[in-house]
C-alpha cells in the first residue's frame, strides 16, 4: 500500500518505519525542515531499541521517505495516518489544533478514496470532528475517518508494533474496515485480535487503558507509603498480590511516580472529558494527586536525612529519563526531584545512559552531568537512583563506597536487596521498605 504518516514524532516515526518493514511504501511528513533533512540523511532523532536497524533498511530500500510537503506526502496515499501532537492545555484538555489544522489542509488535497486515520491519542468524538472538517470540501464518498489508537510502550515500541497484543480500529465503513484489516493482517499472524468497533469506543479504549495502568501504579505507591508506616515490606506485598490471576504481576512496582508523554496527559484528558460531561471521575483525580505527591517522596527522604538543609551537599543522581530504554524526559520524576534538591541548596551531578542531551538543553549549567555512573559519585554525599536502567542493577559497591563521601543510597526504584545493602555497609532508603542501617 501507499501510506502517508503526518508527524514524525515518537508515534509517527515508529508507525511509519514498521509499516515500511512489511513492504508498504510510506511517506512521512513533518513541517520541521531541519528534522526532515536529518531523517533524509539517516539520522534517527529518538532513542528506541530496534528502530534504527529498521529505519536504515527501509530508507535504503526506498520504502521509507520523508518530506515537508503535505501535498507531496499524501499524493498517492490510500491511507493517511495523523500522528500529530495533542498536548494538554491549561485546563487539562487535549489540544486538537494540530489535528484539525491538518484535516483542513487535507480537505483540499484528497482527490481519490482515502482512509484518514487518527493515530494520535485524541478525546472521544475527535473522529467525528475530523470527518466534519473533511466533509466541508469533500464528497463523503472520497474518504472515511478511522480511529486507530496506538499502544506503544517506549523502550519496546518496535516490538509492540510488530507483535501487538491487539489492534483497535474504530470504523463504520466496510470499505475502510477491509483496508485496515489488510494493512494490519501481517502483524497478527499469531492470532492476536483486531478489534473493530465504533470510533468513540476506540478513542475511549486508549484513554481507559492508560488511565487504568496509571491507577495501578498510584495504588501501589499508596500501598508502599503505608507499608513504611506499618512496618510491612512492599516487595513481599507485591509478590503476594501479583500471584492472584485476577490481579496479575504487571504495573505493581512502587517508585517515584509515573511520567512520560502518555500517562500524565491521558489521565488528565480523560478526567477533563468526564468533567465536560458533568461526571466527577474521582478515582482519576486521586490518581493525579497521588502521582504528583509521589514525585516528592524521594527528595523528601534525602532532605529529611540531612536535617532539612542541603547547602554544601552534592547529590549524585542515577537516571533522568522517565523510564529505561528511552531518552524521553517528558514529565520525568527526575525533573521534579532535581527541582526540589536544588531548592534545598544541593549541588546535583547526574548520569543517564541516553537522556543527557535532553537534560542539558533543559538545565544548562544548573546541574553537572557526568560521563558515566561512577564519575557522578565522586565526592557526592549521597546517591539517588531515579530510573531503573539495567546498568545500575549490578554495580561495583566497593567502588561506590570509595567514591561517595558517605555510603548513602536513596533508591526510588527498589533495585537492590535490603540484606545485601546492610552487609555491604550502606545506609539505604527505598520505597515501601524498611530503612537499612550499615552494620557496625
Amino acid at each position: 500500500m501507499n501510506i502517508a504518516v503526518i508527524g514524525t514524532g515518537y508515534v509517527g516515526l515508529v508507525t511509519g518505519t514498521c509499516f515500511a518493514e512489511t513492504g508498504n511504501r510510506v511517506v512521512c511528513v513533518d513541517i520541521d525542515e531541519a528534522k526532515v533533512q536529518k531523517l533524509k540523511a539517516g539520522e534517527v532523532p529518538i532513542f528506541e531499541p530496534g528502530l534504527e536497524v529498521l529505519f536504515e533498511r527501509n530508507a535504503r530500500q526506498g520504502r521509507l521517505l520523508f518530506t515537508t510537503s503535505l501535498a507531496e506526502g499524501v499524493k498517492d496515499a490510500e491511507i493517511i495516518f495523523l500522528a500529530l501532537p495533542t498536548p494538554p492545555g491549561e485546563d487539562g484538555s487535549a489540544d486538537l489544533s494540530y489535528v484539525m489544522g491538518v484535516a483542513r489542509e487535507l480537505s483540499g488535497l484528497i482527490a481519490q478514496y482515502t482512509v484518514v486515520v487518527d493515530k494520535s491519542t485524541v478525546p472521544v468524538g475527535t473522529a467525528e470532528k475530523v470527518h466534519a472538517i473533511l466533509a466541508e470540501k469533500l464528497d463523503e464518498s472520497l474518504f472515511d475517518v478511522v480511529s486507530n489508537p496506538e499502544f506503544l510502550r517506549e523502550g519496546v515500541a518496535v516490538e509492540d508494533f510488530m507483535k501487538p497484543d491487539r489492534v483497535v480500529v474504530g470504523v463504520r465503513s466496510q470499505r475502510a474496515r477491509d483496508l485496515m484489516h489488510r494493512l494490519y493482517e501481517p502483524f497478527v499472524r499469531q492470532g492476536n485480535p483486531i478489534y473493530f468497533m465504533d470510533e468513540r469506543s476506540a478513542e475511549m479504549t486508549k484513554y481507559a487503558s492508560n488511565s487504568y495502568l496509571a491507577t495501578r501504579i498510584s495504588f501501589m505507591n499508596e500501598i508502599a507509603n503505608l507499608c513504611e508506616l506499618v512496618g510491612a515490606d512492599v516487595d513481599m506485598v507485591r509478590l503476594g498480590m501479583g500471584s492472584d490471576s485476577r490481579i496479575g504481576k504487571r504495573f505493581l512496582f512502587p517508585g517515584v511516580g509515573y511520567g512520560g508523554s502518555c500517562f500524565p496527559k491521558d489521565v488528565q484528558a480523560l478526567a477533563k472529558t468526564a468533567q465536560e460531561h458533568g461526571y466527577d471521575f474521582r478515582i482519576l483525580n486521586s490518581v493525579m494527586n497521588v502521582n504528583s505527591r509521589q514525585k516528592e517522596v524521594l527528595a523528601d527522604k534525602i532532605i529529611r536525612h540531612f536535617g532539612g538543609n542541603l547547602s554544601g551537599k552534592t547529590i549524585a543522581l542515577w537516571g533522568l529519563a522517565f523510564k529505561p530504554n528511552t531518552d524521553d524526559i517528558r514529565e520525568a520524576p527526575a525533573l521534579s526531584i532535581i527541582g526540589q534538591l536544588l531548592d534545598a541548596g544541593a549541588r546535583i551531578r547526574a548520569f543517564d545512559p541516553e537522556a543527557m542531551a535532553n537534560v542539558r538543553a533543559l538545565y544548562g549549567n544548573r546541574i553537572e552531568l557526568a560521563n558515566d555512573q561512577y564519575e557522578a559519585l565522586i565526592g557526592a554525599d549521597a546517591l539517588a537512583i531515579v530510573t531503573e536502567w539495567h546498568v545500575f542493577r549490578s554495580p561495583s559497591f566497593k567502588v561506590m563506597r570509595e567514591l561517595l563521601n558517605q555510603p548513602i543510597i536513596f533508591d526510588g526504584r527498589n533495585i537492590y536487596d535490603l540484606r545485601e545493602m546492610q552487609e555491604k555497609g550502606f545506609h539505604y532508603e527505598s520505597i515501601g521498605r524498611t530503612i537499612v542501617q550499615p552494620q557496625p
